[in-house]
């Protein structure tokens, strides 16, 4: 039983060699012959996420049971643990779970015999966007190694740092952090965005998680682009061969400006396609006997 509930837990061959299986899936190899049911399980709103893994899925012809939190018997106060446990009832051979609080997953592991897949938990990791992100990034310098990356934005809320800061230094890839202040990441994030991308190989905007957010936030947008965001201004520091990531949704304008998003750096909607073959590799990982 392979559950994945964070990459912090593989060794470099270990997550080198689920980027390489999706590389190998999106060039066309022949996904294995599953036989299985699987259960998605998100406690949270998603939409890449979501339907990524179904898309998934369906490419490697699982039977799909998809559960909507908000018309379930959670209304009745039916617990985590026996909703899980419902599902492995039903038949279920591989489960995907999002929820909103950290580790979840720590409270169902012993009372179930399947697999796990972690799809983000709380502020804690989100291995398969990691997973995808490292495969956009190598893809678009055939190496991770030596690269340097900057991750700016919401970070005291983000499970994609938490899970990206740890796992890239563990690749080789160099990491610098730059928040509004108040958002740090730990003692070493700055808030001078300029000074950081001049010499970045790859700048990754993270949304303002304003549902996580009290009153205290005050930026307007303006503000808050101009003095944090990928404008204009800043689109005209980077290297040639920098690449710009997000993990999305982006909050346009705030974050990062249209021509960011929109233009011949971004590898966003690159990531989003790289999502599919990660999280078949994934659970063919979980499900393979």
């Amino acid at each position: 039983m392979e559950n994945l509930l964070s990459l912090k837990t593989l060794t470099n061959d270990e997550i080198i060699y689920l980027v390489n299986r999706a590389l190998e899936l999106k060039k066309g190899a022949k996904p294995a012959n599953l036989d299985a049911c699987v259960a998605n399980l998100f406690f949270e709103p998603s939409t890449r996420t979501h339907y990524s893994f179904i898309r998934a899925e369906q490419k490697l012809g699982l039977e799909v049971l998809d559960f909507n939190p908000s018309g379930s018997s959670l209304k009745k106060g039916e617990t985590l643990n026996d909703t899980v446990k419902l599902f492995q009832s039903l038949g279920a051979d591989v489960l995907v779970i999002r929820h909103e609080e950290d580790r979840y997953y720590e409270k169902l592991i012993d009372n179930i015999n399947i697999p796990i897949i972690n799809a983000g938990d709380g502020k804690g990791d989100h291995p398969t966007q990691s997973l995808l992100d490292i495969v956009t990034i190598y893809e678009s310098f055939n190496r991770l190694e030596g690269l340097k990356c900057v991750i700016y934005g919401d970070l005291s809320h983000s499970r994609v740092a938490n899970t990206n800061i740890d796992i890239f230094n563990k690749l080789g890839i160099k990491v610098e952090t730059v928040s509004p202040p108040g958002f740090e990441y730990n003692e070493s994030t700055t808030n001078d965005l300029s000074e950081a991308i001049i010499d970045a190989d790859i700048v990754m905007g993270l949304r303002i998680q304003h549902e996580r957010h009290s009153e205290h936030f005050t930026y307007t947008q303006e503000d808050y682009v101009t003095k944090f965001g990928l404008d204009e201004n800043r689109l005209k520091l980077l290297k040639p061969e920098c690449i710009i990531m997000h993990p999305a949704p982006v909050n346009r304008g705030w974050e990062m400006i249209d021509a960011a998003v929109d233009g011949p750096k971004s590898r966003i909607f690159q990531q989003m396609a790289n999502g599919v073959y990660v999280r078949m590799a994934v659970l063919e990982r979980s499900l393979v006997k």
